[in-house]
């Protein structure tokens, strides 16, 4: 495929999106919350994790623990018994209980809607942070998952690339900031329904001949 002028690839991207929106109308984010606490806690958990393993998990959990107070005094080791089929579930115990901690100290047992803040709180990423920005408070933000990742450079917006910052600052200049929360949940579900990891259904795909990974596979068999 022909180096694209930034011009191209934003024109590229918008139709992208364009067809995303009508493939996935309902595209959102899956886990499974009623409170911004909730989804905080259930986004940590979803590290290395399925969204469904840990959308298992949770309703119990939510039932029992209501408040940053609460999560904040439960004994690391019983929540680490209760995370413990999400995996990881020692560094997710310290991590929940360290956030309600500061919650409950600094900010009211709320969670804070400026990004920034955000990321300065314990477990809480720019991936968190973004997608607690956008589903929560309805900013724009773009959520570097292993979805995200992996389309990006299949669509050929950047190259081999793997750092997550570094793919979210380049994509930024390409998606129009308004777009960025439906770019992000459009990469996500068609990374889970049709571009998968090990097996890309391109035969199905909306957006394949917009795709320069399809192209590369056809002019190699071709």
């Amino acid at each position: 495929m022909p180096r694209e002028s930034r011009i191209q690839q934003r024109a590229r991207a918008t139709e992208i999106l364009r067809r995303l929106r009508r493939r996935y109308p309902d595209a959102k984010c899956e886990l499974n919350w009623s409170t911004p606490l909730e989804l905080a806690v259930a986004t940590i958990l979803s590290a290395q994790c399925t969204d469904k393993r840990v959308n298992l998990v949770t309703p119990a959990l939510f039932k029992k623990y209501r408040t940053a107070r609460d999560w904040a005094r439960t004994p690391r080791e019983t929540l680490e018994r209760e995370f413990h089929s999400t995996g990881f579930f020692r560094n997710k115990a310290k991590n929940v209980r360290a956030l309600m901690a500061r919650l409950d100290a600094e900010f009211g047992g709320e969670l804070p809607g400026d990004f920034d803040v955000l990321v300065s709180l314990p477990g809480i990423g720019r991936k968190t942070a973004n997608l607690l920005v956008a589903t929560v408070f309805g900013k724009p933000g773009l959520v570097v998952d292993t979805h995200f990742i992996r389309l990006s450079n299949r669509l050929g917006f950047v190259k081999g690339e793997t750092d997550a910052v570094k793919i979210e600052r380049a994509l930024q200049k390409i998606v129009p900031e308004k777009d960025w929360t439906d770019w992000s949940h459009g990469m996500v579900f068609h990374g889970r329904r049709c571009c998968l990891a090990r097996k890309p259904d391109c035969g199905n795909c909306p957006v394949s001949d917009l795709c320069p990974s399809v192209r590369a596979a056809g002019a190699k068999t071709g």
